[in-house]
């Protein structure tokens, strides 16, 4: 197992090194002058030239890079332009909704996506098949931003049951957290929720028609056993890949619902910068979304090998 954990963690360097390299290239990529860009067009030349220095431009392209690496590798992914603060700081003080948002969105998702497409495979043909599918695709097919003005008009402007916008953090009580949130995890997770249905039901399909659950059932093996013991854990793999691709997602696509229900998160983060031209904020953003997922597919490849010590064995590659 350690000498598996050791080959995934080998084959993260060049990912990274491109994620960096990416990354690194957004100050460059522009057209024209970055500094000037970010000041926009009424800046004083001194200004311009004061931020290119600040900046580090006036320095050849491969040391501006090896300097802004070894920064980053220590935590520092310079300073914010709009708030005049590490960027490190401005980062963490908005991953705590995002994360709080995407946890729960991840969870409702789970808990109503697997229960779904096992009653669908379980049902194969029926109308509670045909019901859960429709479902799925109605959840696929609704843009998040519409689902969530639709739970605003009907749960917070017409009953007004829940606040139509904001952010409660826990800290001042579950109750209030939890009211606040509801709506935005519902509008984020019901699209995750329908791929997740939807994977488990193909998974499980894919499982019942293999021989070994023929043979279970040959045996006499109960039908709660073949389902739960067998075919559950067999296609688990496809189902921790989805959900684990659909968690990136949830962090890095959470931008519309927080702008929609005013959460100061990432996506609102991101959506500011790009508006106050905060480029740095920016750069650091996209680091921190690409090494998420990064991390995030890593825990699935360790996940793998424990559900299928098959995938150890052959190196990942299966």
């Amino acid at each position: 197992m350690g000498g598996y954990i050791l080959k995934r963690v080998l084959a993260l360097v060049p990912v990274l090194a491109v994620v960096a390299v990416i990354t690194f290239g957004l100050m460059h990529i522009m057209p024209g002058d970055a500094a000037a860009v970010i000041l926009g067009p009424d800046a004083s030349q001194e200004r311009v030239d004061a931020l290119r220095e600040e900046l580090g431009l006036t320095q050849p392209v491969v040391m501006q890079f090896f300097t802004w690496l070894g920064a980053a590798f220590q935590g520092d992914l310079g300073t914010s332009l709009f708030f005049n603060a590490p960027v490190t700081e401005v980062l963490l003080s908005a991953l705590g909704p995002t994360l709080n948002l995407a946890i729960i969105a991840q969870t409702l998702a789970v808990i109503i996506g697997v229960p779904a497409g096992i009653l669908a495979a379980r049902s194969q043909g029926t109308n509670t098949d045909r019901t859960v599918m429709v479902g799925a695709l109605l959840g696929i097919s609704i843009p998040s931003f519409l689902l969530a003005l639709f739970l605003m008009l009907i749960f917070g402007v017409t009953l007004g049951w829940l606040p139509v916008a904001g952010y409660a953090p826990p800290e001042q009580g579950m109750g209030e957290f939890l009211r606040y949130i509801a709506m935005p995890a519902v509008a984020l997770g019901a699209m995750q929720a329908a791929l997740i249905a939807r994977m488990t039901r193909t998974a499980m399909l894919d499982t019942f028609s293999q021989n070994y659950m023929k043979t279970a059932k040959a045996k006499g093996l109960k039908r709660k056993v073949r389902l739960y013991k067998h075919a559950l854990r067999n296609a688990a793999l496809p189902i921790i890949t989805t959900i684990g691709q659909t968690l990136g997602t949830l962090i890095a696509g959470a931008a519309v619902t927080e702008t929609v229900f005013n959460i100061p998160g990432i996506g609102s983060l991101i959506v500011n910068s790009v508006e106050r031209r905060d480029l740095v904020v920016i750069q650091g953003l996209v680091l921190m979304i690409a090494v998420s997922y990064v991390l995030v597919n890593f825990l699935i490849d360790i996940l793998y090998s424990v559900l299928d010590p098959r995938v150890r064995f052959s190196g990942g590659d299966s």
